[in-house]
């Protein structure tokens, strides 16, 4: 299972929000570059950044920074946020990004998931957030109609190969993840699924990978020292 260090971006900072809100910000670094790399040295083989700021605003705001992570680090970056026109997810991907995930566009527009993915195959990922089970838009902010695991099933449907399941209500609280719902995700032959929200421990890791999920994206849980990077690799590492 992959284990991947979440960097979030807000006015240039790395920061981690509370539950998703903008008004609990915590700032973790003024140099999101210096923490990509620290990630990485410390044996990240993949790194998730999320442009908050553009999530925000529904289209990218921290692009220099994005690029400036690219091009600092040797491993594969995916990025989610504010990617909402086919444009703008052309425009990332050219800036040497492995994968981009789209959220608040899954909802919206199905038909721009479907040509992006006819155009850009495994490198679009989907970004499934919910709270109460049901999906939420636009930074978060917003909660769509729709429960998560109908929204699976469509992007499925189109062809999305990779989801990011979260559980707002548990991201940045270092309680532990829904395990329940992210497991009820996993299907035979369905899209691979990347945990994310409320990771507080190596044993929530160890939990997730036996479940079968392809990865798990940590933050809060690094930043504070609750987890240490090296040991959760070791100890997810395949025999």
């Amino acid at each position: 299972m992959d284990i991947i260090p979440a960097i979030d971006i807000k006015d240039a900072k790395c920061v981690r929000l509370f539950q998703g809100s903008f008004d609990h910000v915590t700032v973790y670094g003024d140099d999101p570059v210096a923490v990509a790399r620290q990630w990485v040295e410390q044996g990240a083989q993949r790194l998730h950044l999320v442009d908050l700021d553009g999530a925000k605003a529904g289209h990218p705001v921290n692009t220099d920074t994005v690029l400036a992570i690219v091009r600092a680090v040797p491993v594969p970056v995916q990025l989610g946020g504010g990617l909402r026109r086919e444009d703008d997810i052309a425009s990332a991907l050219a800036l040497g990004l492995e994968r981009v995930i789209l959220g608040t566009s899954a909802v919206r527009d199905p038909a721009l998931v479907s040509r992006v993915v006819s155009r850009f195959g495994e490198q679009i990922v989907v970004g499934v957030d919910a709270r109460d089970g049901l999906v939420a838009t636009a930074g978060w902010t917003e909660l769509a109609p729709l429960p998560a695991a109908d929204l699976v099933t469509q992007m499925a449907e189109l062809g999305v190969a990779r989801i990011v399941y979260t559980d707002i209500s548990r991201d940045g609280t270092l309680t532990e993840p829904n395990f329940s719902a992210t497991a009820a995700l996993i299907r035979p032959g369905g899209p691979h699924i990347i945990a994310s929200g409320g990771i507080a421990a190596v044993e929530h890791l160890q939990r997730l990978a036996a479940s079968g999920v392809e990865g798990a994206i940590v933050g809060k849980a690094l930043y504070t020292g609750a987890i240490g990077l090296p040991e959760a690799l070791r100890a997810v590492a395949q025999p």
